[in-house]
């Protein structure tokens, strides 16, 4: 199903904890379609925010196929400039977390099945989200980390969905790895031509089809 009508779009300010255990805001982009079965929240990967390109086409594609979407700044501009943060896992899966409650605590995204969508290190901290979070219905990595998910990697009930390039050879190596990990429903998909930022004409059209179908296959159900 495609979605035709005007999207409702939003900034929205997110509460974290920073490490100095004072409180601090993240800031977002929530798009809402009228006729939304889902909300796909991201998380970018090291280098990259909520302005990521690669992100915002794929976001639009979702919206497309009827699913609501939030990128956020993981970080703080301040935090940001320290690389201890940016690959920190456990932070950025915090931070994804305290996105899950606000979507699930506020109208209307409130009702809407919860997706994850991971790129880079961001991947690792939506498979780390998803193990702690039952609200996760259903993740999708792209070009992603999930290696460095650990041990949390057999704790995620939410079906999975590994998106890597044929051509990204180190990166799909480990994504082998981190299926056999898996313990839920889980695919390992290859774009054919696709190098790590699927820069490749087609490539990252290709990832945001595989994401739809995806989620909207999972998200449909309500439930991981």
């Amino acid at each position: 199903m495609i979605s035709t009508a005007p999207c409702f779009t939003a900034e929205i300010r997110i509460p974290v904890v920073g490490r100095s255990g004072r409180p601090l805001e993240l800031s977002g982009s929530l798009t809402m379609p009228p006729d939304a079965v889902g909300i796909v929240i991201f998380a970018h990967g090291s280098g990259s925010g909520r302005s990521s390109p690669r992100n915002a086409h794929v976001a639009t594609r979702l919206n497309e196929a009827c699913l609501a979407t939030l990128l956020f700044d993981l970080l703080t501009p301040d935090e940001a400039v320290d690389s201890l943060n940016v690959f920190d896992v456990g932070l950025l899966a915090d931070r994804l977390c305290a996105a899950i409650a606000a979507v699930a605590a506020q109208q209307p995204t409130a009702p809407l099945p919860i997706g994850l969508f991971g790129a880079s290190t961001g991947a690792a901290a939506a498979l780390v989200a998803a193990a702690r979070e039952p609200r996760v219905a259903s993740v999708v990595s792209r070009g992603g980390r999930p290696d460095l998910a650990g041990a949390a990697l057999r704790h995620v009930r939410a079906p999975t969905l590994l998106v890597v390039g044929d051509r990204d050879e180190d990166v799909l190596a480990l994504n082998r790895r981190a299926l056999a990990e898996l313990r839920c429903e889980k695919c390992l998909e290859l774009v054919p031509g696709a190098t790590h930022l699927f820069e490749e004409p087609g490539t990252l059209d290709d990832v945001a089809t595989r994401a739809c179908d995806w989620f909207c296959r999972h998200l449909r159900s309500g439930s991981p």
